[in-house]
This record gives C-alpha cells, sequence and structure tokens, in this order.
C-alpha cells in the first residue's frame, strides 16, 4: 500500500451555509436501502431513443449500451493480457479508445494561446490568451469575461464506427480558472455533428468559480447529448460517430497569471448489441487489493443540496475509495467545511466536488474521474470493459474498478436491494472466481465488504437489457467502468491498462 500523502493541488473549499430557501430539514427514509444512486437510462428498446425533458434532472444514458463479449481497442494498438486470464471469444471491436497526454501529442494539435510543457507530467497551459469571451454562469446567475485560450486535437478516426462517446480529462483549475471539453464529430454519412459541450470543469466551488456543469438540450436530429454521453438518436438507422476531435478551451480572469493545466484529454467510442445475457467468462486470477471501506448509507441526510445527501452518493464513495488505495486523501484544510460530527468526512467532500449543478447528482462519469485526477500524480478515465477477465488483468497488477450495474433483488444474491444504476469497487476474486466487492450501499464501513456470484455480477454489468421491477424491458447499465491509476505506473500496471485498451 502506497504511503498516505494528502492533496495539495487541489483548492481548499470554502465553509458550506444553507441558503435561505433551503427546506430546514433533509428528506428521510424509513429503510435502508430505499433509493441506491440511480442514474435513469433514456433508451428502453433497441433503435429507440427517448428524452425527457433537456432541463430535467436525471437524464443522462446510464444504459443504453453494455459491453459483453468482444475486443477492446486502444489507437495505440492492443496488447497482450497479463495474467493469462481466460477470455470469452472475441469479435469484432466493440470499444475504441483514445488520448492525448505526452508531449508530442499535445505538439500535434491545434494550439491557440497555449503551450506544451515538458517535464514528469506533460500538459497544456495558458500562453499568451486568444481573447476573451462572456459567460452566464446558470446556476448563479453571474455573468463574468473571462481570457480564454483552446487546443484542438487531431482528428481521431475511431476503430468503432460509435453509438456512444464519453468524454475523460485530467486538469489542474487554480481557483478561479476552468475548462471546457467539446466533442467535434463526423457521421459515416460525411456529416458534421455540432460543436458539443461534453462538461464545463473546475474542481472548486468558491466565489470566484463557475459552478461544474453539464450541458443540456444539445442535439442536431441525429445525436444528442444526455448529460456526459454521446449518442446516436436512432442507432438502428445505420448511423454512426466515425471520427472526431476534442477541443478543451482554458479560462481565467482577464490579467491573471493562474492557468488550467491540462495533462490528459481523450475519449471512449462504442458501439454495442442489445442483449439480455452475456457469455460467461471463465475464472482466471485470485486475490484481493487493500482498498478502504467506505459506506455512502451512514451520510444519508448530510448537506442534501448535494444530491439528497448520502443514499444517493454510490459514485464518489467508491471513487473515494479508490482515490485513497493510491495513498492520497484530502487534506485536513479540504475537510475544515464538514462538520466535526460526521464519520468519513472525506465521502462528504467527494460528494461536494463531483456533484454537476446541472445534472443535480454526483453521477457524471468524467466527473468523477476528473476528481480522481486532482489528486497528485493520479490519471483517472471512463471506458468499457469486455468481462470479468479485463477486470481480474487489472487487479492482479493492483488496479481496482469501479463498475456500473443495474439489476432487481433478485439478480445479485446477498446485495438485499434492487437498482436501475448504481456504483461499487470490484476489488479482488476468490478462488471461485467470484466477485470480492466494496458496495457502498451497505448499513456502514463494516459491512461494505461483499462476495458476489461471479455469473450474476457479470451479466447484471456488462448486459444491454433487462427486465424492471414492473416487468418491462429496461437497458442495462453496460459495463463502465473508472479507472484511477499512478500517473507512472510500474510496466506490470502499463501493460495491464494496455490490455483492457487503455494507454
Amino acid at each position: 500500500m502506497p504511503v498516505v500523502e494528502t492533496n495539495t493541488s487541489r483548492p481548499i473549499l470554502a465553509p458550506w451555509h444553507a441558503p435561505k430557501h433551503w427546506p430546514k430539514g433533509p428528506p428521510t427514509r424509513n429503510s435502508w436501502p430505499a433509493v441506491v444512486c440511480t442514474r435513469h437510462p433514456i433508451r428502453d428498446r433497441p433503435g429507440v431513443l427517448t428524452v425527457t425533458s433537456p432541463t430535467s434532472r436525471r437524464t443522462v444514458l446510464a444504459a443504453a449500451v453494455a459491453v459483453a463479449a468482444g475486443a477492446v481497442t486502444a489507437s495505440a494498438g492492443p496488447a497482450a493480457a497479463s495474467g493469462g486470464a481466460a477470455r470469452p471469444k472475441q469479435g469484432r471491436p466493440l470499444v475504441d479508445n483514445q488520448a492525448w497526454t505526452s508531449h508530442a501529442d499535445w505538439r500535434s494539435g491545434t494550439a491557440h494561446g497555449v503551450r506544451a510543457e515538458t517535464g514528469r507530467r506533460p500538459g497544456i497551459v495558458i500562453a499568451r490568451p486568444a481573447g476573451t469571451s462572456s459567460y452566464t454562469d446558470p446556476h448563479t446567475q453571474r455573468t463574468a469575461t473571462w481570457e480564454y485560450a483552446s487546443w484542438t486535437s487531431p482528428v481521431h478516426r475511431s476503430t468503432v464506427p460509435a453509438t456512444e462517446s464519453v468524454a475523460h480529462w485530467n486538469a489542474h483549475t487554480p481557483p478561479g480558472t476552468w475548462i471546457q471539453v467539446e466533442l467535434l464529430g463526423t457521421y459515416t454519412d460525411g456529416t458534421a455533428t455540432p460543436a458539443y459541450v461534453m462538461g464545463r470543469w473546475t474542481a472548486g466551488d468558491g466565489d470566484t468559480d463557475i459552478r461544474r456543469t453539464s450541458v443540456d438540450g444539445q442535439g442536431d436530429g441525429k445525436s444528442s447529448i444526455s448529460t456526459d454521453t454521446f449518442a446516436i438518436d436512432t442507432p438502428a438507422s445505420g448511423l454512426r460517430l466515425a471520427s472526431y476531435r476534442l477541443r478543451v478551451t482554458l479560462y481565467r480572469p482577464p490579467g491573471s497569471r493562474l492557468t488550467p493545466t491540462v495533462w490528459r484529454l481523450g475519449a471512449m467510442a462504442s458501439d454495442i448489441p442489445d442483449r439480455f445475457t452475456v457469455d460467461a467468462s471463465t475464472p482466471g486470477h485470485a486475490g484481493e487489493l487493500a482498498v478502504p471501506s467506505y459506506s455512502q448509507e451512514i451520510h444519508k441526510g448530510q448537506y442534501p443540496q448535494y444530491d439528497n445527501g448520502g443514499e444517493a452518493w454510490c459514485s464518489p464513495t467508491s471513487s473515494q475509495m479508490i482515490i485513497e488505495h493510491w495513498g492520497r486523501r484530502p487534506s485536513a484544510a479540504d475537510l475544515a467545511w464538514v462538520d466535526p460530527s460526521y464519520a468519513d468526512p472525506q465521502v462528504c467532500h467527494a460528494a461536494r466536488q463531483t456533484y454537476d449543478y446541472q445534472y443535480q447528482g454526483c453521477g457524471n462519469w468524467p466527473f468523477n474521474a476528473a476528481y480522481a485526477a486532482t489528486y497528485r500524480d493520479l490519471s483517472a478515465v471512463v471506458t468499457r470493459l469486455r468481462s470479468l477477465n479485463d477486470v481480474e488483468t487489472l487487479v492482479r497488477a493492483g488496479i481496482p474498478a469501479i463498475t456500473s450495474q443495474s439489476f432487481l433483488a433478485t439478480e445479485l444474491t446477498g446485495a438485499g436491494y434492487g437498482t436501475s444504476g448504481h456504483l461499487m469497487t470490484v476489488i479482488g476474486f476468490t478462488a471461485d472466481g467470484d466477485v470480492i466487492a466494496h458496495d457502498p450501499a451497505s448499513p456502514d464501513d463494516a459491512a461494505v465488504r461483499r462476495v458476489y456470484k461471479r455469473r450474476e455480477f457479470e451479466n447484471i454489468w456488462l448486459r444491454t437489457k433487462r427486465y424492471n421491477a414492473s416487468g418491462n424491458v429496461s437497458s442495462g447499465t453496460g459495463g463502465i467502468c473508472y479507472l484511477y491509476w499512478p500517473a507512472s505506473p510500474t510496466a506490470g500496471q502499463r501493460k495491464a491498462l494496455a490490455a483492457v485498451g487503455i494507454r
């Protein structure tokens, strides 16, 4: 286990005071667990996209596609899996991962006012602003002028003509600075997408900061943005995303010498067929990583302005467990705003720093990865994996995974609840191949470690379609996975990441 160090790269959060219009008391729950951090799907049958009001909360596409037995590719090329885990039969590539991280990568793009920096962790910073622009924050109604500079990637032609794409970024944003990430795509019919905003992000939420936010209401009749996910509106039409560029714009106050630093910019693109079940993988590696245990449920009612408190905090709770596995944690100053009577204050902190003010929740996938990457020398991505064999490969190299799944209470033995969207960490495997998970939907920290049946877990994680509690067809959660690892990985960790399509 690495030596624990406090976080010195992120801004200290100011104390929180309840707004005058906030209810005097948080909602109560009479039973555990009534709600488990739900991300609602928006596509419920093959080839049909049903989008709720563009300003309603929980419109994110949590479950439109899933990874089952298929290949994952990275732009740098696939690598052999480490650990000798048995894999399901590979078919056509279903997932493509691309990222720009090196000095050469940053030099290959189009720069407007940014400079590529060398060093231990190459990145881009504002060198000379390209101009100024005005932004009215929809969540504070404040209008301000900002200096900006931008970087646009080369065109990436995906190895997988895609129905979906999720961007990610790793960046440092000093107080008063922020970044915007956009996807500029080309369809397989040769036409262009709009410049889709995939996120406006800053680590802090002080008086000088914007409120980090997704952007609703984006679409062109062919595709739409659902919180953090680009999705083709009608996959049955055969239309796909053929290629894309990513553009990141760095903002700071006029006359300031501050600058965001962007170390990593990338996206996952996928095209996953619909299925209710997936082929079972053959157990490979057995072992368990040392990972802290944190329950979201002990935070019920705490800071309800962040998605109604702990009962909805599965994503930040899972993120915090893995961040601390790597020896990073918030400093005492970071946690000074949290009520000292609350246990595990770092979970409250993680919820605050992952909160999406438009989505009104802490489950924005790229925002969780971006939060993890604010800790010193941590890298983070959002991707999709093929099977539990991929997770075994990662665990063997010391890298735990955060997985997203949905299920009825009867579909996951020992869980004791059902959910249409929940995240937990996979930290190991038993000798029989069953999944050792740290499930934050547990009554207390001591109950977080669970062992779930391999076949059940793999199916609820990877399927694309399922029957909900009403007996209607709904979408599966889709094999989504957060991966966090050291920015300077060991040779074994690098090999394991390459084996699952990450570089």
